[in-house]
């Protein structure tokens, strides 16, 4: 044992901040997995089941004009981000409401109880990337030098999840509704991002309007590495201000609602 795990109260606070977030990370992964008798194996199930009802609508059932070849990793690689951004902030809705005692009775910073659930749901997100790997050599998927912008991907998503969360977290427990009303906004945003189909599937007059939901361009550098042509620089750029501005925003949301919150709870 190191000394700074012998002494925990001796770190920074940033050191202290940095172990209380993994520590809940941890706790949410276990309990989560623990009361499962397949365990580890949903994180590749749901995304793959989710993937094969996709393509066998698209591919089988009806006749497919969006997307690129070899579809199922097409859809994989925009499908399984967009299952870690709505389970994300799905769960940042009830983030203050589920865990109230605990949250009024610890002085680590509250930011800690978004943050961990971003966490722990993007481990869940690389856990499932074996499925995203395993199809794109069954298929024969070329992999190109743009696989390198996969972790700026990773990086802009968890900004905009973190802004995002600091937003919706605090403003639920005043406004109960919103909860179900987040669960319809992404319902929509769902069909509104390029998942089961491509920026170049678009409408001329739609590519500029599309680039300003920050999921376009981040969806674009996860398949960038496999589909070339779906990279759109604008689309990045633009997601990349939206996702530091909610950041900000969130924060200043978070600051200036957390006492109200605390009471509120």
């Amino acid at each position: 044992m190191s000394y700074a795990d012998a002494h925990p109260y001796e770190r920074s606070p940033w050191s202290r901040y940095r172990h209380a977030l993994w520590l809940l990370t941890q706790r949410d992964l276990k309990v989560r997995y623990s009361t499962s008798a397949l365990g580890y194996l949903w994180s590749i199930l749901d995304p793959l089941i989710m993937a094969g009802i996709y393509w066998f609508v698209f591919t089988v059932v009806f006749q497919r004009l969006v997307g690129t070849e070899p579809y199922i990793v097409f859809l994989l690689s925009a499908l399984l981000p967009w299952m870690w951004f709505n389970s994300a902030i799905s769960d940042c809705t009830r983030a203050f409401l589920r865990e109230a005692k605990l949250i009024r009775s610890t002085k680590i910073p509250r930011t800690i109880w978004v943050n961990r659930l971003v966490l722990s749901k993007g481990i869940e997100f690389l856990l499932a990337l074996p499925v995203l790997a395993l199809f794109a050599v069954i298929f024969g998927a070329e992999v190109n030098i743009e696989i390198l912008y996969f972790p700026l991907a990773i990086i802009l998503q968890t900004i905009l999840l973190v802004g995002l969360g600091l937003i919706v977290a605090p403003l639920v427990v005043f406004f109960r509704d919103l909860e179900r009303a987040t669960k319809l906004v992404l319902r929509f945003l769902f069909y509104a991002s390029p998942v089961v189909y491509g920026t170049t599937n678009l409408p001329e007059s739609l590519h500029f309007w599309a680039a300003f939901n920050p999921l376009t361009g981040i969806f674009s550098l996860y398949r960038a590495g496999f589909f070339p042509g779906e990279l759109d620089l604008f689309s990045v750029v633009v997601a990349a201000v939206m996702s530091v501005g909610f950041l900000f925003v969130g924060l200043w949301v978070f600051r200036t609602s957390i006492r109200s919150v605390l009471k509120e709870i």
